[in-house]
Order: structure tokens, then sequence, then C-alpha cells
């Protein structure tokens, strides 16, 4: 240690003369010993660095270790901390926010998270979990609207695609299948969202061409398609889109024909039934999403 430490101060005190900003880190944090660790941040702040970095390297720490870590660092120098952390065990986006509410000031990401290995704090992901508990502080630090096209920016510039459940601007993360969830969402949005999605310039979406879509959800498109059913109508034909869901997967035109179809029959006047053969309702639904239609 004490080569190191010599080695340091030399490093130090030359970019100082040069008067760059400098941040001492040591690598892999979290196996060194304590004793010598915190003896050479202390001998470094002394000698007047910006910042000290803590890096946990193989991605091995978890959040307790990082807020003992981080705190026993900040009562033992003077100067800021920053933290870098690998995602090898999942643990990077808890540890960054630990490090932060224990006293670090700096945090190191990377869009999508990509670094060596599992990477490192994905960027999105740690503004999820910073917004979710100060919503106003983020939203007057950052530019949320600008987080999804810098992530498909580069994802595309590395030829990788979002992962579909990526916090905020993956496919999946405010979208809503299960009957219950979307007649939730659709009546109060925070009893299953914990972010605002127009929070990052998204909307959400209420996936209702599915085997369990609710009628609250076929309500919705309804409305969207400016068509006139009363509720229990709806729910007549959330059952006709619920069997033919039983048959074959379902797309949005689909839901649409259907919808349009039951429309056209229920404001349709109907003749008098003559004797004729019967005719199975389910074919009949499945001869309603084959036909074109005209919009």
């Amino acid at each position: 240690m004490s080569y190191i430490t010599k080695s340091a101060i030399e490093v130090i005190e030359f970019v100082k003369s040069k008067g760059i900003e400098i941040r001492f880190s040591s690598e892999d944090s979290f196996r060194s010993d304590i004793v010598d660790l915190l003896n050479i941040y202390k001998t470094v702040d002394k000698i007047g660095v910006n910042r000290v970095g803590i890096a946990d390297t193989v991605g091995c720490a978890n959040p307790r270790q990082v807020y003992e870590l981080v705190k026993t660092l900040k009562s033992v120098v003077s100067c800021e901390i920053e933290c870098h952390f690998h995602n090898d065990t999942g643990c990077a986006i808890a540890n960054a926010y630990t490090a932060l509410e224990a006293g670090a000031k700096l945090i190191d990401v990377s869009v999508l998270g990509i670094g060596e290995r599992n990477g490192i704090t994905p960027l999105g992901g740690l503004m999820a979990r910073m917004i979710a508990a100060d919503r106003e502080y983020v939203m007057s630090k950052y530019k949320l609207h600008k987080l999804r096209d810098l992530e498909i920016l580069v994802a595309e510039a590395v030829q990788v695609n979002v992962p579909f459940n990526n916090p905020i601007t993956g496919f999946c993360a405010f979208t809503h299948k299960a009957g219950i969830h979307a007649k939730a969402i659709l009546a109060n949005p925070s009893t299953y969202e914990i972010l605002n999605p127009s929070d990052f310039g998204l909307t959400r979406y209420i996936h209702f061409a599915n085997r369990l879509t609710g009628w609250n959800a076929i309500k919705s498109r309804v409305e969207q398609l400016n068509l006139n059913l009363t509720d229990d109508q709806i729910k007549e034909v959330t059952s006709k889109i619920k069997r033919l869901g039983d048959v074959r997967p379902l797309n949005i035109d689909d839901v649409d024909s259907i919808i349009k179809d039951f429309h056209t029959d229920v404001h349709t006047p109907r003749l008098a039934p003559t004797n004729g053969p019967a005719v199975d309702e389910e074919s009949n639904l499945l001869d309603s999403v084959k036909r074109p239609r005209l919009n």
C-alpha cells in the first residue's frame, strides 16, 4: 500500500499542477480491504482531489454493502463521492440509488446499461427509480422526453433492440392487458402505474386484442371508433371477442371488425326470420374477421 500511496500522490500533484480536475478511484472496491481503502481515500482527499470513486468492478455488491461503504467513506473525506456499478448480479440500479441515499453525488451510467459483460447502471432505469422517489426534482433537472429518442439512437448504432421490458421505454412499460388491470387504469392510472408516461413524452396502451380483455377496455375502443353501443351491448360484443380469442390469436383489425359488424347488426332493422339452415355462431365470427371492409 505504501507504494500505491506514493505513486498516487505523485500523479495527483502533477495533474493538479496542470489545473485539471481530478477523480481518484479504486478498482474492485467491494473486495478490497476496508482499512486500506479508507486510508488511501483519506490521503488523496487531503492533497486535494475533486472527488473519489468507488467501483463495483465485478458487480458483486448488494445495496446494504453499498450503503455502509459510502456512508463510512462520507465520514472520512470532504470531497465528492462518485460510484460505478456493474450489473452482473442484477443490482446496478438498486446499488446506484442506495449510494445516492448514503451521500454519493455522482453515478456512472450508460444508455441502456451497455458496458462490459452485463453492463453498468442504465440511465433510463436509474431515472425511473429516481422519479418514483422525487418527481419534482427529477422533472426540473432532466429532459426526460429525450430519453426514448436517445435509447433508440444508441440501440440502432450498436445494432441491438430496446428490451421489451426496459424501464420507461420498453414496449410493455405502459401496456395493460388483463381485464381487471385495464378497467382500473382507465378509471385511475395510479392503481397500476407508479410512473406517468406523459412525463417522458409517452402514452399508455390498453391491449384489448386478446382473450383476457375486459369490457371496459372494449368500451374504450368503441369510443375511439366513435360508435354508439350501450354497456350491455359492449359486454355482449366483448364475449364474442373473448370466444374468438380462445380459437386463435387476435389483432386490432380482428377486434375492430367484430365491433363494427356488431354495431351494424344492432343498428340495422331486422326482417322477420324465415325457416332455414342453422348457422354456427363461431363460424360467423370467423367469417366476420376475414371479410375485407370498406372504411
